[in-house]
């Protein structure tokens, strides 16, 4: 009741729990979905054994547990409590005593981004319901006004403007239009030869699954997947990126990256900065399985690339990668950057937007997804994907 009178009801809704304990410390409170996040630090509220404090460490700590989960410029929403012995704390730091100070921080941080990111691993597929609610709001229908001249011409219907733009000119071209059904041959019409008929009922329906069975996939980018109760629509790069990221950081967390040798060593020329850059971490980087070396003034050569990016845009990768080290101090071992770097990768490797995929790699994608923890948004913090509800569809057509 609390929760909602402070945070609203919003935030009660897509709020996780949060009780662990750690060496006498307890930690006990409600975070918020990576996808429902605020502009500032504003609404994230801690307490030391009941009593209100604004700490650095302690938003520190939280910031960190979200780290790969939430896009910079975004901040979680939270209200957690610490629970500790008094003599673990000094509350005399500032005059209010708004301020305090552990006598273990290392300890404290610990707690809160195991803690919070056990949570989050925890959520399955689950992303903020405000996001299907404003889909829903974007597809509410609206009256369409005529005017006389649309009457009179033969096809009036192209260049009207609807929430969905499904009338305009490109909606017309980027639809579910025949042309653009041509890569789905597994779901022909009732139509089609026997032996096509054979195959599709012979051929695995997933509607029983969290996110469904594929059914199309439009712009080139989303996929349309049918559920028992309703639709799911995914960002097929955002999603893969998030597929691709998590492998990177397990692979990383056991050994060595397994590495694919380049039949010919892609050269890239970049300035003397970055060259120097790349070239002073090449032994960090052949641990991250991007094996490279120095190909003359102003140039390096790429031997090996990770092999769980696939074929990729080596050139792309390295020239990304030289901007992190612009931006990181020259002492900070790339270990310590693990989770950037992983994300930079997973970017690279991952199924990129325009990319045709057929029905049985999209479904592929579709049961990653559901075995991969936070794969309900990417590395940026943006949703993968967004579901409606049989429900709230028919409440569109004024069915209920």
């Amino acid at each position: 009741v609390r929760l909602r009178h402070v945070l609203g009801a919003e935030f009660a809704d897509n709020a996780l729990v949060v009780d662990a304990e750690r060496e006498g410390i307890g930690l006990v409170g409600h975070i918020g979905l990576p996808t429902y996040s605020r502009a500032n630090g504003l609404h994230q509220y801690f307490s030391v054994n009941g009593r209100p404090v604004r700490d650095r460490q302690l938003a520190g700590a939280l910031r960190a547990a979200y780290s790969d989960l939430m896009p910079r410029g975004r901040f979680p929403v939270a209200a957690l409590d610490i629970d500790c012995p008094p003599e673990f704390v000094d509350v005399n730091v500032h005059p209010a005593k708004a301020e305090i100070r552990f006598r273990d921080p290392g300890l404290v941080r610990g707690l809160i981004v195991g803690s919070v990111r056990q949570a989050l691993s925890e959520t399955g597929l689950r992303f903020a319901s405000p996001m299907a609610a404003g889909t829903l709001h974007a597809m509410a229908p609206t009256t369409i006004m005529r005017t006389p001249d649309q009457f009179a011409k033969p096809n009036a219907w192209q260049g009207w403007a609807t929430p969905v733009s499904l009338g305009s000119e490109a909606g017309h071209k980027a639809g579910l239009g025949e042309g653009q059904q041509v890569p789905f041959a597994a779901f022909p019409p009732s139509a089609a030869p026997q032996e096509h008929r054979n195959e599709t009922a012979q051929a695995p329906d997933f509607a029983d699954f969290p996110l469904g069975a594929a059914r199309a996939q439009i712009h080139q980018n989303y996929i349309v997947a049918q559920t028992t109760n309703g639709l799911v629509i995914v960002d097929q790069h955002a999603a893969h990126e998030r597929l691709v990221y998590e492998r990177l950081k397990a692979a990383l967390a056991g050994a060595d990256v397994p590495r694919q040798l380049l039949l010919i060593p892609e050269i890239i020329e970049m300035n003397q900065e970055d060259n120097e850059r790349i070239l002073a971490r090449s032994d960090e980087l052949a641990t991250f399985g991007l094996v490279v070396e120095s190909f003359g003034p102003g140039a390096v050569a790429v031997l090996e690339t990770p092999a769980l990016l696939g074929e990729i845009d080596a050139a792309g990768l390295v020239r990304a990668i030289a901007d992190d080290l612009a931006e990181c101090d020259a002492s900070t071992r790339l270990a310590d950057r693990l989770d950037y770097v992983a994300a930079t990768m997973a970017c690279h490797g991952s199924v990129r937007s325009g990319r045709i995929l057929k029905p049985a790699e999209m479904d592929a994608l579709l049961r990653d997804m559901e075995r991969t923890p936070g794969a309900g948004q990417c590395n940026h913090g943006r949703p993968t994907f967004v579901e409606l509800k049989l429900a709230d569809i028919e409440r569109l057509f004024g069915r209920r």
